[in-house]
């Protein structure tokens, strides 16, 4: 939970059953937006197979989004009830002090995001950024782990153009030769390496002191009123 000074705290399902005082059972009919990312991740196959429905007795509206500072706007704006964020969008939110409350952490992002360098770019380290146009999401894991790979390696990101570009927005520039290099996550990431290499990831950036993850989130609203569904969704 995001509060005045600024503390995540994780809140685990007993915590949830032991709050469930707070608000009344969820019914039959209860109603869950939730936002996902096209992330490869393990939550897309009890997504796919329904198991998300039949342990909450919801009715979920499942919204794709391109980007975790897209789904921290909808969340805060009452549009989604549920989201899926990488720890950057998650710190802003905190920064912020947005009424949102971190209620499962998925793990660290390691090898599933990663720099690539397009074919014939010039680019075989992370110091050849100097000079070029790299593409990323803003306020993104992705955004984070090229500046702390920026960081480490010495260079000023001054001297890289870096450009704000959604994943589907990247894997199309990155085709038409717009862009040297991109950091970002599947499925666009798999769509470069067709035509590009991999120059650094994040566990390697994690390695160097920078480490970074996924988590569900909810609305603060939304977990006082319906305990139970939230806790039955991370169970």
């Amino acid at each position: 939970m995001f509060t005045i000074s600024r503390r995540i705290v994780l809140l685990s399902s007993a915590a949830l059953a032991g709050a469930a005082f707070l608000g009344p059972a969820h019914a039959d009919d209860l109603k869950i937006t939730i936002g996902y990312q096209t992330v490869v991740e393990p939550s897309k196959v009890p997504q796919a197979d329904g198991a998300y429905e039949k342990e909450t007795k919801a009715v979920i509206d499942w919204r794709k989004f391109d980007s975790g500072a897209d789904v921290i706007a909808a969340v805060a704006s009452g549009s989604v009830d549920i989201g899926y964020v990488g720890s950057s969008p998650l710190a802003a939110a905190a920064s912020r002090e947005l009424p949102i409350q971190t209620i499962f952490i998925v793990g660290l992002i390691g090898e599933s995001e990663a720099l690539v360098a397009r074919n014939g770019a010039g680019i075989e380290k992370v110091a050849d950024l100097a000079g070029k146009k790299v593409a990323v999401p803003f306020v993104s894991t992705t955004h984070y782990s090229l500046l702390a790979a920026l960081k480490h390696e010495g260079v000023d990101p001054k001297s890289v153009v870096i450009l704000n570009l959604r994943p589907p927005e990247i894997a199309a520039a990155f085709s038409r030769g717009d862009i040297d290099a991109a950091y970002v996550w599947d499925p666009a990431l798999g769509q470069i390496k067709t035509t590009g290499k991999v120059v650094v990831d994040s566990s390697q950036v994690a390695a160097w002191g920078a480490p970074t993850f996924d988590a569900w989130i909810v609305r603060t609203d939304f977990a006082e009123k319906n305990p139970e569904a939230v806790r039955d969704f991370v169970k």
